[in-house]
């Protein structure tokens, strides 16, 4: 199977605008290619891919004993506190909650354990912003939302992450944009990383995408906020694939790349299991359908420390055990430890989960297989 070719027949066939992919084993990159709208180095919006990344420099915290996985994350971020569990809100607007029963903790915010939701998702939150009102974007005030539900009784999708890189921004002294430079993308030789997009990088910067009605696809003027009051650690980063496959070859060389290493063995081998118990993942139905479709193939799945983990194989794709998620845009990667293979596959489009695009990238990642 032609690697290269899918990429090709996925925008033929008008599934996507354009797509770039690139994938590694532990012995280093096998492929890197571009079709349609997008080159190999176009810089997109990589969403909630950077999650993974924003988990990384917490993890990077731990190592250092600057944070602390299950200590009360309010020891770090003391607003977190004030954070309480939804009960109801009334016709009036009045909003009524109660107190959580636990303190939320780091492990919590990297499991989407938290309590915390996205109002993409969650009829509650959603319900919540149109009574106060929409915060304005980046601010801290998108963080303000209340609790679902206690810390740890769930899985909720959620801006934990976000708090997560709040936490780590208090730990190290920087804000989350230099930490994350210094400690990561510096390293990794990830130039065309950052939640700025600089001169070099602005001439190659991708269009979001939405499907036009009379079909094909119109181009929108999506661009986040250069000067955000808070860097959003949960999906504010712009990459390239080839920037990514980088990191995620650090995770698949078990926190080195290039003889430079960034994370301990330990602390990616932790990262890389269950973090959650004996909770599990659960489908998550939109409340805003532009921004993406039902997240029903969650269902069953459980959380590393900011990794998705399939417990069971995909036939002619991953391994049980590997780690994935994806952004907003429909750009997605995996990580499978059993095969020693990572991949990271982008469009620009939105909504999320658009059918015709997952399954462009799923037969990307069968193509990646069969080749091995």
């Amino acid at each position: 199977m032609d690697i290269a070719q899918t990429l090709k027949d996925a925008v033929v066939a008008g599934d996507v605008p354009g797509a770039a992919a690139a994938a590694a084993t532990a012995d280093g990159k096998i492929f890197e290619g571009a079709a349609g709208d997008l080159a190999v180095d176009s810089v997109i919006w990589i969403a909630s891919m950077t999650k993974a990344i924003t988990g990384a420099a917490a993890m990077q915290m731990v190592e250092r004993g600057k944070l602390s996985l299950d200590a009360p994350a309010a020891d770090i971020v003391p607003e977190i506190a004030t954070k309480e569990v939804l009960v109801g809100i009334e016709a009036d607007g009045t909003v009524r909650t109660r107190p959580a029963r636990r303190p939320i903790t780091l492990r919590h915010l990297l499991t989407h354990t938290s309590g915390m939701g996205y109002d993409t998702w969650n009829a509650d939150i959603a319900r919540y912003v149109q009574t106060k009102g929409v915060p304005k974007p980046a601010s801290r005030e998108v963080l303000a939302t209340p609790l679902l539900f206690d810390p740890g009784e769930h899985w909720e999708y959620s801006i934990s992450i976000d708090w997560a890189g709040l936490m780590v921004e208090a730990a190290s002294g920087m804000r989350l944009d230099r930490v994350l430079k210094e400690n990561l993308f510096g390293p990794l030789g990830m130039p065309d990383t950052g939640f700025r997009i600089g001169p070099a990088m602005r001439p190659r910067k991708a269009s979001v995408h939405v499907r036009a009605k009379e079909g094909g696809f119109t181009a929108t003027d999506h661009e986040l906020n250069q000067e955000p009051e808070v860097f959003m650690g949960g999906g504010a980063l712009y990459s390239t694939v080839g920037d990514y496959l980088r990191f995620l070859q650090m995770i698949l060389g078990n926190g080195a790349l290039d003889g430079v290493q960034v994370l301990k063995p330990e602390t990616v081998a932790l990262m890389s299991l269950n973090s959650m118990g004996d909770v599990s993942c659960r489908p998550l139905k939109t409340q805003l359908p532009n921004r993406s479709t039902d997240m029903d193939f969650v269902d069953g799945m459980k959380w590393g420390l900011t990794f998705m983990i399939n417990p069971t194989a995909f036939p002619g794709r991953r391994s049980a055990g590997s780690l994935a998620w994806g952004g907003l845009a429909n750009s997605y990667y995996w990580i499978d430890p059993l095969r020693k293979v990572t991949g990271v596959w982008a469009t620009q489009l939105l909504p999320f989960y658009d059918a015709r695009a997952v399954a462009a990238f799923e037969e990307f990642e069968r193509a990646v297989y069969a080749g091995l």
